[in-house]
């Protein structure tokens, strides 16, 4: 009933990663959403498909950390704007 809060969940207990990505696309996920680009029940499968491409090693720096959640929110830009055209 609640999917993104069981992925939120998921990342948490995978660590890693996977809690940096999966900020970094809800939060674009929720723009594109509140830009009219996205629809409401889509934002769980924007949301998985990132976290399925999110490497397992944790950012060691927050250099690391920053540069992983810019590469991640243009991913998702990229998938958003491919399934709006679609």
């Amino acid at each position: 009933r609640y999917p993104c809060l069981e992925l939120a969940r998921e990342a948490g207990r995978t660590g890693g990663s996977a809690p940096i990505v999966l900020n970094a696309a809800n939060e674009e996920a929720v723009a594109a959403l509140l830009d009219g680009h996205l629809e409401f029940a889509r934002i769980p499968r924007v949301i998985a498909g990132a976290l399925e491409s999110a490497p397992e090693a944790a950012a060691r720096t927050v250099d690391e950390a920053l540069a992983l959640d810019r590469e991640t929110r243009i991913r998702v830009r990229e998938t958003i704007l491919k399934q709006s055209a679609s």
